[in-house]
């Protein structure tokens, strides 16, 4: 039935099986990794930045998007976990001498490897193109292969020299255990970062309370002093007169307190300025009382005149 032109339909052509599950070409999917940013879906060009997942972007894309976050982007969920320029870290990268970028053959009478990387390891030499897993430093963001911090191990950078821990090596462009480790390490890094400005502002918050609460707490016992050294002398003064029989001895009495307490005053606050440790000897010589100005007798003279005329 139907089949014109004694035509013999296969088994295949009328049974619809299964669908086949479509595969990602392995050699797009590393060109998608590490030769376009992963926000902007652009070839990457310097200034390149990695985050602490590991992924790389173009600086001028992850500006713009944290300038502008509500613009619509196509790959926004590879970037939500960046809150500002201090999450990424501009990485330092050695080109690759083979590397042609743009010059590299158009006319199609030459081999062209897709697998030749940009960039290269400073260490071994081997490409940056997927095949071999590379690192950076957040320390420096010098970006080496794991070959390289395997074979030579140290404590310092190869490239500049800085010093780093096994912390701060975090692999880019990882496998989903390594980026969900990643993951794990930056959220601990950022609660631990949360408690330590949480403790710095409670300790500044408690050195204000306490600079601010000092001059109020010695004003108030200069108060509680004053006040007390006032109701002491009124009580002296009561003592001293005791009871009166007339108001004119009560006055009298109060008027020699007063006197004597001023005198008594008086002369506990003067004192000579030869006596004052304090004072250097060229201040103290400006004064009479200074052992300078003294005269001998030699020097006083036994006649005094008002209009003496010396000639």
């Amino acid at each position: 039935m139907g089949c014109d032109g004694g035509t013999i339909p296969k088994r295949h052509e009328l049974v619809k099986g299964p669908k086949k599950v479509e595969k990602v070409d392995k050699n797009a999917e590393l060109a998608a990794k590490w030769k376009y940013c992963a926000l902007s879906q652009e070839k990457l060009r310097r200034p390149i930045v990695a985050c602490e997942l590991g992924r790389l972007y173009n600086k001028d894309a992850v500006i713009e998007y944290l300038l502008d976050k509500s613009a619509e982007r196509p790959n926004t969920e590879a970037v939500t976990h960046i809150r500002g320029t201090k999450d990424i870290k501009e990485l330092n990268l050695t080109d690759n001498p083979e590397w042609e970028g743009e010059r590299r053959n158009t006319k199609g009478d030459k081999y062209e490897d897709i697998h030749c990387g940009m960039f290269i390891c400073p260490v071994v030499g081997l490409e940056m193109n997927g095949r071999h897993r590379f690192c950076y430093l957040q320390t420096c963001g010098c970006v080496f292969s794991d070959r390289a911090l395997k074979e030579v191990k140290t404590e310092i950078c190869h490239k500049c020299g800085d010093p780093f821990q096994d912390s701060d090596i975090i692999v880019l462009n990882g496998t989903k255990e390594e980026v969900e480790k990643l993951t794990q390490k930056m959220e601990e890094k950022r609660a631990k970062a949360k408690t330590k400005t949480k403790k710095s502002k409670k300790s500044k918050a408690a050195e204000s309370v306490t600079t601010s609460s000092q001059p109020k707490d010695d004003k108030q016992v200069k108060v509680a002093q004053n006040g007390e050294l006032h109701s002491s002398e009124e009580s002296s003064q009561s003592d001293v007169a005791g009871p009166s029989s007339s108001s004119g001895s009560s006055k009298g009495s109060k008027l020699s307190l007063s006197s004597s307490s001023s005198s008594s005053s008086s002369a506990a606050t003067k004192r000579s300025i030869q006596e004052m440790e304090e004072k250097s000897e060229a201040f103290k010589s400006i004064f009479t009382t200074h052992s300078s100005a003294k005269r001998t007798k030699e020097q006083i003279s036994n006649w005094v005149t008002h209009t003496p005329y010396h000639f």
